[in-house]
């Protein structure tokens, strides 16, 4: 009797599940969309996790219609999600007291940027392991943050939790906290199989430790391990399944689309030649390596956090898509051209690539639509290798253009950057002796035809593109095969349920030539920027309070 997995992905924005048979086709999706709660001025992006799990139920009962097949031949779920840190059975929510239901703090909030600094000045052995400096997007600032500013919110939590994690705790009841998540963004040390105690006691959250960890795991188990119990009467209910299924202890988002792709039949089928590139709201890059390589700037090295068995060195962009669509809000033809997109049932990124490919020869010519527009978009800082949060974007060679062409080429010049700071992830790599041979790009926003095109010639490596048109979801219901035994382990379960389906080659000649120049032009600029706002930062200090929106 054929049986079903479910893969289930929970983005900044929504929700989404996949159904899958046990060689990985897709047979229906669904999606439901999730509320954020910005506050920009203070750094602070907040949602809710009941309306996150709520949104779940949602999409797999979805799901599971559209695939028009039996609930009780499902035999098992996996789960990613954001690195978002959630907050469960406190007293308040993170934020807002009016809004207690805000219990999540995103994992883009950078509320907790000097909490960040404060860590790396005390220079703890375990931050070798996040690339030598931690991240405000990571998950002990945000808890010193909390303790610090709200400290009857953070000692009323019963539980801290990222997010997969939660919707694992919500499916099973099971406390058991993934090796991926706890390892990646909590600095759990699992080539060690342990916490470091005295890394909290000196950065201020001994109490943690104190507590033997019981508030953010006791018991870590690696990824695709079925967790105790399967899945609970109640979450079976909400989301129409049978209870006692498989439930596969999960992975960050990011991470299942690397699962879901770099170990493909029809390509190396080596995770340790392929770099996933998750192109969605943020990027992410995973790396695989057989020993431990420590790269400044790069988070990682992670033992077993994503390919089985490897170490892996993440990298990223902390807006990717998310930059293109604040880049274009910059052009002023922007409202009439989005208008024209929606005429025609298409987000305005999608629509400007039409439009770049119908004045190309081919993709890779669409670089010269650029002409001397260059762009760093780095609206959010630079994840990596840089480390800096506060690093910001620059433009260069505006002009007083506000035609559809000229946002054209503000949107093929956003695209040619992102794959400049891609190649700069990979340089740092390389340096270090972690090399690779290819790109496999996920992500609704690297799905593109000129988008994989111009990151093959923006990098010089070739990008593939794998069947499955969720690899994310994939990477999840892998984890479920795991679980529920339809495969022997990961290792396994990664080329049996995913193939690559094409590849792009980077070009050569003249337009190899430009995109060195605009790469060049790029990394100088990046500098330029950084030197400004050192030169101007004790300066700015000197302003009135009423004059330093915006400085931090």
């Amino acid at each position: 009797m054929e049986t079903y997995l479910i893969g289930i992905d929970v983005g900044t924005g929504s929700a989404r599940a996949g159904v899958f048979d046990g060689s990985g086709q897709l047979l229906a999706s669904a999606k439901h969309e999730i509320e954020v709660y910005r506050d920009e001025r203070r750094a602070r992006v907040e949602q809710s996790s009941a309306q996150i799990w709520d949104a779940v139920c949602h999409a797999v009962r979805a799901a599971v219609r559209a695939a028009d097949i039996d609930p009780a031949r499902v035999v098992g779920l996996g789960v990613d999600a954001t690195c978002s840190l959630v907050v469960q059975g406190a007293q308040g929510g993170v934020g807002d007291p009016a809004h207690p239901e805000r219990d999540v703090m995103v994992w883009m909030d950078h509320r907790a940027l000097e909490q960040a600094q404060r860590i790396n000045a005390g220079g703890h052995a375990v931050l070798s392991y996040v690339g030598g400096v931690i991240s405000p997007e990571m998950e002990t600032p945000k808890l010193l943050w909390l303790k610090e500013n709200l400290p009857a919110v953070y000692a009323s939590a019963a539980h801290f939790f990222d997010l997969t994690d939660f919707l694992t705790w919500k499916a099973t009841g099971s406390l058991q906290r993934s090796s991926c998540t706890v390892t990646c963004k909590w600095t759990y040390l699992a080539h060690e199989g342990r916490w470091d105690a005295d890394y909290f006691h000196r950065i201020g959250l001994g109490d943690l430790a104190e507590q033997g960890f019981a508030r953010i795991g006791q018991e870590v188990v690696w990824p695709g391990t079925p967790l105790a119990g399967g899945l609970c009467a109640e979450a079976a209910q909400a989301l129409q399944l049978r209870p006692g299924i498989a439930v596969a202890a999960g992975l960050i988002d990011a991470h299942a689309g690397g699962v879901g792709t770099v170990a493909a039949r029809g390509g190396a089928e080596d995770a340790a030649a392929c770099m996933a590139y998750v192109f969605g709201t943020s990027s992410c890059t995973m790396t695989s390596n057989a020993e431990a390589v420590l790269v400044p700037g790069v988070w990682g090295p992670y033992y077993n956090a994503m390919a089985p068995g490897m170490w892996l060195n993440e990298g990223g962009q902390s807006a990717a898509g998310a930059a293109i669509d604040h880049l274009l809000t910059l052009h002023p033809a922007a409202p009439q051209v989005r208008a024209m997109a929606a005429a025609e049932q298409m987000e305005l990124p999608q629509w400007l690539a039409r439009q770049a490919l119908a004045q190309a020869a081919d993709p890779s010519d669409a670089v010269w639509l650029a002409g001397q527009l260059n762009v760093v978009p780095e609206f959010l800082g630079n994840r990596s290798p840089l480390a800096d949060p506060q690093a910001r974007a620059v433009l260069l060679g505006l002009g007083m253009e506000h035609d559809t062409d000229s946002l054209v080429a503000l949107y093929v010049a956003g695209l040619c950057s992102l794959g400049y700071g891609l190649r700069q992830i990979i340089e740092a790599q390389a340096a270090c002796g972690v090399h690779i041979a290819s790109i496999s790009v996920s992500g609704g926003a690297g799905t593109h035809a000129l988008t994989r095109q111009l990151l093959a010639d923006a990098t010089g490596v070739p990008v593939e593109v794998t069947a499955c048109p969720e690899p994310v979801l994939l990477g999840s219901a892998m984890l479920a095969a795991v679980a529920a035994g339809v495969h022997a382990d990961l290792g396994s379960a990664m080329p049996a349920m995913s193939r690559v389906a094409g590849r792009n080659e980077p070009a050569s000649g003249h337009i190899r030539a430009l995109h060195e120049a605009r790469y060049q032009a790029f990394i100088k600029s990046q500098q330029l920027a950084r030197e400004l706002r050192e030169s101007l930062a004790p300066l700015l200090k000197q302003a009135p309070d009423a004059h330093r929106a915006g400085q931090h």
